[in-house]
């Protein structure tokens, strides 16, 4: 099968995919995107999220053929011009990427939460993160990050 898909604001292709493929394969084995982490495989971790048309979605679990032609956003389309978006800047300036395997999802969740609330509470940031599981941090270094950015 082939998949037709806009990734972060290019048009791209993919050939032979099949049938239950996910995106997250799509994503990172296909098309050289490794941004979105595959850990658990089961939507449980959100190291995975990516927008599918601009909705928060774990790649895990969304088969490929669904994306066909649909909008995807990964971390690496957070970036503009090659420049950290601000909530990507406020994770490595406080220290809330210590292995990196949960940061793309955390930092795509905290993007959204953003986007929508811009100065959330501690309870909404929480309640905003609870998808994503973290090993390292402890997450008060990522609460600071998001409020952070949120100042920004």
């Amino acid at each position: 099968m082939r998949v037709n898909v806009t990734v972060n604001g290019q048009a791209r292709e993919a050939d032979g995919v099949w049938e239950g493929e996910s995106l997250l394969y799509l994503l990172r084995e296909r098309l050289g995107l490794p941004g979105a982490k595959n850990a658990c495989e089961q939507g449980e971790c959100g190291s995975c999220t990516v927008y599918l048309d601009d909705v928060p979605v774990c790649a895990c679990l969304v088969a490929a053929g669904q994306a066909e032609g649909r909008g995807v956003r990964t971390v690496e389309g957070l970036a503009d011009d090659g420049a950290l978006h601000p909530v990507q800047r406020c994770f490595v300036d406080a220290g809330a990427v210590q292995c990196g395997f949960c940061t793309p999802g955390l930092v795509v969740a905290a993007h959204d939460l953003l986007a929508r609330v811009p100065d959330p509470t501690d309870e909404e940031i929480r309640e905003a993160l609870a998808g994503n599981l973290c090993r390292c941090t402890g997450y008060e270094k990522i609460l600071e990050a998001v409020r952070t950015a949120a100042k920004r």
